[in-house]
């Protein structure tokens, strides 16, 4: 059983021309600022942007693999998704999230034509490649037959009528955001009991954890990974404690799910033996 799209780079097509969405965006005038095509293929669209005057650079895992090392005001993500799975999906949202600015803006192009999901053998490469539907939580600006293109901004930085007095719902513009994904995202908290002390948080508004759907619950953890993950790199931080306060009777004082990151440091206390258990601080030690 094929578990993972090794040769989704196959997809990438050669092309004398701008794509359609590239040139849907160009002539909406939003491809502003310093542009990143994440994605890119062979780059074609990044070639013909430039000689149209958009300051963009491209980056494809396999054709392009300079990771940026900066943030954009414009990313565009075309066709990149439909040949992920899951997973590979999860985290190309995730990545775009940390590479766009605060303020910036994300246009993510899918296929519309797509009939038979799964895998297939590629006519020329006669290898396995994958293609599926997406659909995403996000704005659509455009949508045929052929495909769709969804607008996508921080979600602290979209106001929302619904739940105005949930601070989760509703996450201050000022606040960082660590990560993104469609269900999910992080932020630090904003009383920390240690540097770099992070939520993560569900973009359904529910309060008890185990209300959550197994996909909602699994989309906090992945990103809880990745999270951990920028954590180590900016804190070098010993350890982690994980935790998840569920009603009032176990510390809960914000009524939407949030799991607490919290990074650990030698001699942040005089004892930590016990952990988590110290919730109840007669039983942290045994």
């Amino acid at each position: 059983m094929i578990k993972q799209n090794i040769y989704s780079h196959f997809t990438a097509k050669e092309r004398e021309s701008l794509s359609f969405p590239a040139r849907l965006l160009f002539n909406k005038n939003v491809l502003t600022g310093e542009v990143l095509d994440f994605g890119c293929g062979f780059g074609k669209d990044v070639e013909l942007l430039k000689s149209k005057g958009i300051n963009i650079v491209g980056y494809d895992k396999h054709h392009f693999p300079n990771y940026p090392n900066q943030t954009f005001d414009t990313i565009i993500c075309f066709y990149v998704l439909n040949v992920l799975l899951p997973e590979d999906q999860a985290h190309v949202l995730m990545e775009i999230s940390q590479l766009l600015k605060p303020s910036g803006k994300a246009y993510f192009a899918v296929r519309r034509d797509i009939q038979n999901e799964g895998f297939r053998i590629h006519k020329i490469h006669r290898q396995p490649t994958y293609q599926c539907n997406v659909k995403l939580p996000f704005n659509s600006i455009f949508q045929n037959e052929n495909c769709e293109v969804y607008e996508y901004r921080h979600y602290n930085q979209l106001s929302r009528k619904e739940n105005a007095d949930c601070p989760f719902c509703n996450p201050d513009a000022q606040r960082e955001l660590i990560l993104e994904s469609a269900t999910a995202f992080a932020i630090f908290d904003k009383f920390p009991v240690n540097n770099g002390h992070s939520l993560i948080i569900p973009k359904k508004h529910c309060s008890d954890y185990f209300e959550l759907s197994f996909k909602e619950q699994s989309a906090c953890w992945f990103m809880l990974n990745k999270v951990k993950e920028i954590l180590k790199k900016k804190f070098n931080p010993d350890g982690f404690n994980v935790g998840i306060n569920i009603n009032e009777s176990a510390g809960q004082t914000v009524p939407h799910v949030h799991i607490h990151l919290i990074p650990r440091y030698k001699g942040d206390v005089e004892n930590p033996r016990g952990g988590v258990r110290g919730v109840i601080p007669e039983k942290r030690n045994y």
